[in-house]
């Protein structure tokens, strides 16, 4: 915001430490756009709302313009000039004070709220320095029409694609945020069951910093946190999530509980500094325990305790200690080499994952981080790329390892021993899974296909135009990302061998017993030898069914089949982060 004294470029209240959380609300209207729901509301009433609401920093982000901000701006530069010249009267001394007071209290950013081809929002969020012109000629670039750059309105025709203006957003030096992400204009386009891939990229791009959602103290599997936790095989990239008010009027509507006011749902961040770059920082940075929900009066949140209620997954586990002494300290460099192998995650020390039990932390947190610090620096070829701090949790310090995904593939433990994690489990990586990650390593790419083994089979006879009624040879829905499927068996000198395809990243690993087998291959492997369900005693929905469900821990695990013309093929534990859209489905309607 312009004109704040010698504060202009850094907003530093007083008697504050400067570490902190910060409350911040970085998606509010104002009557620069058209769609404001309170005409009378002036550019004072807003930052008044905010600073009674306690917010640290606010964002104007108007429908595809920066009209309402430059108003506010200008309004504030013309009552300068007048102090400057000695024209100013009673009235005018009394607002231009009251702008003082109130931006001495809180940090205003200028952005916008872009509306992108097909109508998707996002928000750019800029310096408080950045100039007017600057922003409307990035409005320009983004190809929103000369008309319409001061209208407000969130129709503006056709104008850039959505990863386009991801990156002229950030390129310009802004904060991207992706705008209720989980509803109506969000990128997430939940509810269609379809644009799989085009959503994939518009929630992973590199080039978005976070995700608002209006669902962020949820609970539970189906979150949009959840959703977007690194756990997904499609989601690989962990995604923070914050909220907004998205406010178009200064209180919550008494009419409609929807239409929020200033500061009415709101993130907490912590902060180094109440400023843009310390803002950035965070956004920015891969740090999500700096980032909560507000939940005013209820209490802070507790990081830790929201990740162990979340569960143990293939991004995620839990040590109630290090010790040697038993092997707990080998067990947590084996959950590291496996995160590092696979997705990356975290680890969490001085706790357990069931969350109703009391934290047991970590004696002396500094040495503790010391000596995982040399643990992996010395057992690891080569070191994975880590983390190491503490949390509180209950009061007790916890130890975090965060594992960043592998660059340097496969990561081996005191050389020759090399771990994969497989949903919540961390195994001895096979020959296969080994092969596998060498070729990760050195670019070599295997399409992914979890219907047909790598060899290459005959091409099938086209079925003749004159019967359509037969089935095409692609099944309508994809296979679950999850799971494994047993695609061959064969029998060698009195042994059952199985061939077995991790739905996850489509390796095959060969020549598995039920007795070498891992848990949910040995499961898979024992269902597979008790015999495939006759097709007439399975309840088809379409070309889709559940076989079957069981609970393991928080989360539930499905067997599926899927009907691709006269074959069927059996999924076996299948968790929901495996599930596209048509599975949900057909599991919501089971």
């Amino acid at each position: 915001m312009a004109k704040r004294g010698n504060n202009n470029q850094q907003h530093k209240p007083q008697n504050k430490p400067s570490r902190q959380w910060r409350r911040v609300d970085l998606h509010l209207h104002t009557p620069g756009s058209n769609d404001y729901q309170e005409t009378h509301v002036e550019y004072l009433d807003i930052l008044r709302q905010a600073v009674l609401r306690g917010l640290d920093i606010i964002a104007i982000t108007d429908h595809n313009t920066v009209a309402g901000f430059a108003a506010m701006q200008k309004e504030v530069e013309q009552l300068l000039w007048l102090e400057n010249i000695g024209r100013m009267n009673s009235d005018e001394q009394r607002r231009l004070d009251e702008y003082r007071r109130l931006l001495d209290k809180v940090l205003v950013l200028p952005g916008f709220e872009f509306t992108a081809t097909f109508g998707f929002h996002i928000l750019g969020i800029f310096p408080p320095e950045t100039p007017v012109s600057y922003l409307e000629h990035l409005l320009l670039t983004l190809n929103v029409p000369l008309d319409k750059l001061r209208e407000g309105s969130s129709t503006v025709g056709a104008t850039t694609d959505v990863l386009t203006a991801y990156r002229v957003i950030n390129q310009a030096g802004g904060i991207v945020i992706a705008a209720h992400v989980n509803s109506g204009n969000g990128v997430f386009m939940r509810g269609l069951d379809f644009g799989g891939q085009t959503r994939i990229a518009y929630t992973q791009d590199i080039n978005l910093h976070a995700l608002e959602v209006t669902d962020l103290d949820k609970r539970g599997r189906y979150s949009t946190r959840r959703f977007f936790d690194g756990s997904k095989p499609e989601y690989p990239r962990p995604m923070r999530c914050i909220q907004g008010s998205d406010a178009h009027r200064l209180m919550q509507d008494p009419d409609n509980a929807k239409s929020l006011g200033v500061g009415e749902r709101i993130t907490e961040l912590f902060l180094d500094e109440v400023s843009f770059d310390g803002l950035a920082k965070v956004l920015k940075g891969n740090d999500f325990s700096l980032s909560r929900q507000y939940r005013g009066r209820s209490g802070a949140i507790d990081f830790v305790q929201v990740a162990r209620e979340e569960g143990e997954s293939i991004v995620q586990a839990f040590h109630s200690s290090m010790a040697q002494r038993g092997g707990f300290l080998d067990r947590i460099m084996r959950d590291v080499c496996a995160m590092a192998n696979t997705n990356g995650g975290t680890v969490y020390i001085g706790v357990s994952a069931n969350p109703k039990e009391e934290p047991a932390g970590v004696r002396d947190a500094n040495k503790a981080i010391e000596t995982l610090t040399h643990h992996v620096s010395n057992r690891f070829s080569p070191a994975p790329v880590v983390t190491i701090d503490s949390l509180p949790s209950q009061g007790k310090p916890i130890v975090r390892i965060t594992i960043e995904p592998g660059q340097d593939i496969p990561y081996a433990i005191d050389y020759n021993k090399f771990y994969v994690r497989d949903e919540d489990e961390t195994s001895l990586a096979v020959r296969d899974e080994i092969v596998r990650l060498i070729e990760r390593r050195l670019g070599v790419e295997r399409p992914f296909n979890p219907e047909k083994p790598t060899a290459p089979e005959p091409t099938p006879t086209p079925a003749p135009a004159a019967a359509p009624q037969q089935q095409p040879k692609k099944p309508g829905i994809e296979p679950p990302r999850t799971g494994v499927e047993v695609v061959d068996t064969q029998k060698r000198e009195g042994v059952v061998y199985h061939t077995v395809r991790d739905l996850r990243n489509g390796n095959l690993i060969k020549n598995v017993t039920r007795s070498s087998a891992r848990k949910l291959w040995h499961y898979a492997i024992t269902q597979a030898e008790a015999g495939k369900p006759k097709h007439s005693d399975i309840k088809w929905r379409n070309n889709v069914a559940v076989l079957s469900q069981r609970q393991k821990g928080d989360s539930t695990w499905y067997d599926l089949a899927l009907r691709d013309g006269g074959e069927v093929h059996i999924y076996y534990g299948v968790t929901d982060s495996g599930l596209n859209d048509a599975w949900l489905a057909l599991i919501e309607n089971k």
